[in-house]
Order: structure tokens, then C-alpha cells, then sequence
């Protein structure tokens, strides 16, 4: 019986993750301030204290990406102290994009209107309107200057549906 219900669990919550992301959260306890996009969520991600996690609105949250609360590194040194324990919070603001396999670790905050590039190990604040990226993760550019940037090299096909969007690609680069 025990093993049926872990495996109804696990589909489940895979099931919320993909088509109900804030349910998802919020079953697990994650605190949500508005809307979350999970691209490619996997269960766990958010770590083993997911109550100790705020997301702002309009966040969004790309595969491989995880949330670490906690020191696990102390394990070693109990012997020498059996209380040691370091356990932190985390706190992510509203606009934001955390690139493929970012790892947050304990007591960060990120800001407002922050991206954060794919592979980034934030370990520290990251502050509001900027883009950060690396291990450790570390200011790149303004979100001004990127979004200049962007504006320059658009391809313009944002607002295109994923199907117009390949079409169009397709075109670009010259493939079937």
C-alpha cells in the first residue's frame, strides 16, 4: 500500500508541477507572491525546506534549476558540535528569470527585474535591475543595456505561437 501511494506521489506531483505549477508550489509550501512559469520543473527542486522559499511575481523558472536552504556541509562537524544547523531562507523578487540549472544557495535574495544566466551559482544578493551570470554568479549588465541590447538583435517573432515561431525560424536559417 506504501508503494502505491509513493507512486501515485510522484506522478501527481509531477502532473501539478507541469500543468498547475502554483498548486504545485503551494502544496509543497513554497510562499508565492504571484504568477510562477515553470519551464521543465522537476519534483525536488525546491529543495528539502521549500517553506523557507519566497518567488515574487512573474518569475520564471527553467529546467535543472535548484533551491538549497540548508548547509549540508555541517553533517561532517556534528560530532564535534551535534547542534550545528544552517538553514537560511531564500527569497527571489518580482521579474524574474533564473537561467537553465541555476543553483540558489542558502540566504540569498535576488532583486527585482533580474535574469540570471543559465549554469549561475547565486551565493550571494543579487541586487534589483541587472543581469547576473557565472560561478559565482556576478553582474554582467544593466537590464537597461540588455534590453538595448535585445532590441537591436530581435529577430522580432515573440509574438508568434511556437508553430509560426519554427516556421519563421526555419526560414531564417535555412532549415526543412
Amino acid at each position: 500500500m506504501r508503494v502505491l501511494k509513493k507512486f501515485f506521489s510522484f506522478f501527481y506531483s509531477r502532473y501539478l508541477l507541469k500543468l498547475a505549477p502554483e498548486k504545485y508550489l503551494h502544496s509543497i509550501g513554497v510562499n508565492v507572491k504571484g504568477k510562477v512559469h515553470i519551464y521543465g520543473g522537476q519534483p525536488g527542486m525546491f529543495g528539502s525546506e521549500p517553506w523557507l522559499i519566497t518567488l515574487g511575481n512573474n518569475v520564471h523558472i527553467t529546467a535543472g534549476c535548484r533551491f538549497i536552504n540548508h548547509d549540508g556541509g555541517v553533517l561532517i562537524l556534528r560530532h564535534l558540535e551535534p547542534t550545528l544547523e544552517i538553514t537560511k531562507p531564500i527569497n527571489i523578487g518580482d521579474n524574474v528569470y533564473l537561467g537553465t540549472n541555476t543553483i540558489i544557495l542558502p540566504g540569498v535574495n535576488v532583486g527585482n527585474n533580474v535574469i540570471v544566466g543559465a549554469g549561475s551559482l547565486v551565493n550571494k544578493d543579487l541586487a534589483d535591475n541587472a543581469v547576473y551570470a557565472g560561478i559565482p554568479a556576478k553582474f554582467i549588465k544593466t537590464l537597461d543595456d540588455y534590453y538595448a541590447k535585445c532590441l537591436k538583435d530581435s529577430l522580432k517573432l515573440g509574438h508568434l505561437s511556437a508553430e509560426e515561431k519554427d516556421k519563421e525560424l526555419k526560414k531564417i536559417y535555412k532549415s526543412n
